[in-house]
């Protein structure tokens, strides 16, 4: 009955080696947080716009909000002029 008390009580590498490759493993899971600046930027709205050159930028909506409008309403051959093209 002594020898059944003791092995309990006693570790040995059987019991020590999962418990050891389940610590290695934990940074894997990787439990950290994301901080509230990367959350922010994450959920900022872009809006694409064309430039006179022809290519598209994102722009931040917070900034067209910001912004003041020239010309609202304009033609077709006013835009291309403005895009460089020729009808």
């Amino acid at each position: 009955m002594k020898d059944k008390s003791k092995n309990r009580n006693q570790i040995s590498r059987r019991r020590i080696l999962p418990i050891l490759g389940g610590t290695l493993l934990l940074p894997l899971f990787g439990f950290t947080q994301a901080s509230s600046e990367e959350v922010d930027i994450s959920k900022e709205e872009y809006e694409t716009l064309l430039k006179p050159d022809g290519t598209t930028v994102k722009v931040k909506v917070s900034a067209l909000k910001k912004s003041k409008v020239v010309k609202k309403n304009i033609s077709n051959t006013s835009l291309l002029s403005w895009l460089g093209k020729k009808m």
